[in-house]
């Protein structure tokens, strides 16, 4: 699933070709808003929102969330074939020189602009934000000190526009086990900074790193890294999956964590369920 920086480089590509023009026409090929036109409103704005993408055209935004297979593309407005199949388009935009095409999109709302507040009045403070509170985003997490900081972490309600990439990235550079139950971890403040440095540097970046360069063959530090050895101190990286019920009751699908076990070492011998 793409993560904040991801939709941060979405939203500056279609802020380039959408911002202060005109749309000639609209398509919103869901049925609940089959019928939408917007032609002829202004786009004012194209932001992200965390893991939210948002154009603000007139008095409507437009809401997607790119989920795991969404992307937008911007083509010229005439001559270019799509590079993604036809029917895969949910949302169709056309100023007088191009058009942005949103592929399959998990998420799609037409909304009132003045209703965007109560559509995320669930969502934590935005990592790559104008308004980052860490003050706010340490409150949040510490709210719940016996869940593990890798599910905290990946939770949108605590702080916005963390995947499973940066978090197993800001668990290793903070030398924490991801299962370390937010209330042990010493250093709340220095999670947090880290988490900010790292979607902050990469968000202009075409190629994620977290290592230093986004120029060297390997770019991360353990996220995709299983069997292969630490950077650091040359053990293996491990992969498993981070308690399974924890994620089902905080409404977040099942995903792994990758771990080098000599630079983030355990407390105890406990049975992780560990993959490679």
């Amino acid at each position: 699933m793409p993560e904040g920086d991801t939709v941060y480089h979405q939203a500056s590509a279609l802020r380039a070709v959408l911002a202060g023009k005109f749309l000639e026409s609209t398509q919103f090929r869901v049925p609940q808003y089959a019928t939408a036109d917007l032609s002829g409103e202004l786009v004012e704005e194209v932001l992200s929102r965390g893991k939210h993408l948002l154009i603000r055209a007139g008095e409507t935004t437009i809401q997607s969330h790119l989920k795991m297979e969404g992307i937008w593309h911007v083509y010229p407005r005439r001559g270019v074939r799509w590079k993604r199949p036809g029917h895969t388009a949910r949302c169709v935009l056309n100023t007088a020189e191009h058009q942005a095409v949103g592929f399959s999109l998990g998420e799609l709302h037409l909304m009132p602009r003045t209703s965007e507040d109560s559509f995320f009045a669930d969502l934590g403070p935005d990592l790559l934000g104008p308004d980052w509170d860490q003050d706010e985003a340490r409150r949040r997490l510490q709210a719940q000190p016996e869940r593990s900081l890798g599910v905290a972490l990946l939770d949108q309600r605590n702080l916005a526009g963390i995947g499973n990439v940066f978090r197993s990235e800001i668990c290793f550079l903070s030398r924490l086990r991801p299962e370390t139950p937010v209330g042990e971890v010493a250093d709340l403040d220095s999670v947090l900074e880290m988490s900010y440095r790292l979607l902050q540097v990469n968000k202009n970046r075409s190629r994620r790193a977290t290592t230093g360069s986004a120029s060297t063959a390997i770019s991360l530090w353990t996220y995709g890294r299983a069997g292969k050895l630490c950077l650091r101190c040359q053990t293996p990286i491990i992969r498993y999956y981070l308690g399974e019920e924890q994620l089902r009751q905080a409404a977040i699908e099942d995903r792994s964590v990758y771990v080098c076990p000599y630079c983030q070492p355990a407390r105890d011998e406990l049975d992780w369920g560990e993959l490679d």
